[in-house]
Formats: structure tokens, C-alpha cells, sequence
């Protein structure tokens, strides 16, 4: 059961807003139910978010907290002198110090998404998301040379969506190749990813782990097996260290930090602006 409503106010996508909002959130033991609005951008959408906002006071009997990336100042306005709630400006909190710290304006632009798909890196970024697609588990040898990064790994062990974010928030290439049992018994890499090992990464993950994600696809199946699990990822760590690939463990950690790790070893220049 959540204990307080909390709402992500935005005149763009609202992700600015839900994405640093939910950091802070992250500090505090308790369970929030999210509400994000995008593109309030006009008085009357924000006379509509006050009625939201004030109807779930009343109904909940405690305020609720809104995160706003709102540039307009009239929108802004409406919120924060008609929201029975604590209304926390990011952009007020951040920006305007910031114009006065670096004695010049910011751009005020609405959305940081606003004119992207006119840019040369939205293009990148859609190119190397189509490319993640076509290469993931192994579909394709085609191109391998294009590819920024190669994941290696059991099956289940998050290639897949470690590809896609790699793709889809840094721009990427990624492929993706299973290690299968006929790889461990051949004591090498598929062939195919020979001539790309500065490219390969390894991702593993404990048996115990993988069998529960295997079991939730395949109940009661050799393939979810623990005994099976545990000789595949023992088999797969083999490899890598006999290899000399860089690898690490996913069963902690998420996506965002699997990536991060990735792109340090990689493309460390990616984790810059």
C-alpha cells in the first residue's frame, strides 16, 4: 500500500523530472505511488494538474509532493501558488543559480527532447538500436566489425536488455551472443567472434539466480535446472578467464550499473558530455 502520492510535472516527457526525482526518493524507506504528467504546457493543463493535485490531498488526507522540470513561468506559477502539495522546482532549485554562477542565461528550452529529431545523434541512437535488434542472441554475424561492444553469456544472464540500454541511452552498437553447450565443449569462443575480442564482454551470473529466471520461462526443465545452471555459468567463467575477457557478475547489480561498468572498460570517453 503506498503512503503518499507523488507527481512528476513536466511541459516535455516528464522522464527529467520522474528520473531525478525518483533518486531523491530512492534515500527514504517507503513506497510512493508515481504519477507522472507530461506536457503541461499551457495554464489551462496546469489548472487541471491543481485539480489532480488537491483532489488526492483531500482523498488521501496528507500533501502530496510534485517534482516540476517546468520552464514556463505562467505554468510554473499556477502550480506552485495553487498546489495544496510540496512543489519542488528542479529548475529553480538548479538552473537559476547556475545562470547567476556562470553570468549568462540558459536556453529555457522546453523538453530536452525538443528539435531532437533533427539531430545528428538521435539518428545515431536510432541506428544503433535497430542494430542491437538485429544482432541480439546471435541472429547475425553480419557487421560485427560495426559493433562498439559484444556481449558473451549464458543464456539469462542480461545480455539482452544490457544491449538495449547500452543502445538506447548511450547510442551503442551492441551484439549479443549466447554461450552454448556446444561452445564449452569446442573449449573456445564461436568462431564468428574471433577476430572482435577487444570488443567482448562477459556478463555472469550465479546459478542459484539463473535457475529461478529460467525456471519463471521454462518450469521443471533441464535448461532451468540449478545442476545445469551451475555447470553452464562454470563453463562460461572458464572460458572467459581462459580467453583473458573482461566479465562480471549481474546478480546484484542493475542495468544502469552493468552498463556503467561496461562503458568504463570500453568506451570509457561515453561516460562524458
Amino acid at each position: 500500500m503506498h503512503t503518499r502520492t507523488v507527481f512528476f510535472v513536466s511541459d516535455g516527457t516528464g522522464i527529467t523530472a520522474e528520473t531525478f526525482g525518483n533518486a531523491i526518493l530512492a534515500q527514504f524507506e517507503f513506497k510512493p505511488r508515481h504519477v507522472r504528467l507530461p506536457f503541461i504546457d499551457t495554464v489551462d493543463k496546469a489548472h487541471q494538474v491543481v485539480r489532480q493535485v488537491n483532489h488526492t490531498a483531500v482523498v488521501e488526507g496528507r500533501r502530496p509532493v510534485v517534482f516540476t522540470t517546468l520552464v514556463n513561468v505562467e505554468v510554473l506559477q499556477v502550480i506552485e501558488e495553487g498546489c495544496r502539495a510540496m512543489v519542488l522546482d528542479m529548475f529553480g532549485t538548479f538552473v537559476r543559480p547556475l545562470e547567476i554562477e556562470l553570468g549568462m542565461k540558459s536556453s529555457h528550452r522546453v523538453g530536452r527532447f525538443a528539435d531532437v529529431s533533427k539531430s545528428k545523434e538521435y539518428h545515431d541512437r536510432i541506428e544503433a538500436i535497430n542494430y542491437s535488434l538485429s544482432h541480439d542472441d546471435g541472429q547475425s554475424n553480419r557487421d560485427l566489425g560495426q559493433a562498439d561492444v559484444i556481449l558473451v553469456g549464458v543464456s539469462r544472464s542480461g545480455k539482452t536488455p544490457t544491449s538495449l540500454y547500452l543502445a538506447m541511452q548511450y547510442g551503442l552498437k551492441a551484439a549479443n551472443y549466447p554461450l552454448i553447450p556446444e561452445d564449452f565443449e569446442r573449449r573456445q569462443l564461436p568462431p564468428a567472434l574471433a577476430p572482435h575480442r577487444p570488443k567482448i564482454f562477459g556478463l555472469t551470473i550465479q546459478p542459484e539466480r539463473l535457475s529461478e529466471i529460467r525456471n519463471e520461462r521454462r518450469p521443471n526443465s533441464r535448461y532451468a535446472a540449478l545442476e545445469n545452471c551451475r555447470n553452464e555459468v562454470a563453463e562460461a567463467e572458464a572460458m572467459m578467464r581462459r580467453e583473458g575477457i573482461r566479465w562480471l557478475s549481474t546478480t546484484t547489480k542493475s542495468i544502469e550499473e552493468i552498463a556503467t561498468t561496461i562503458l568504463q572498460e570500453i568506451r570509457p570517453e561515453r561516460l562524458e558530455y
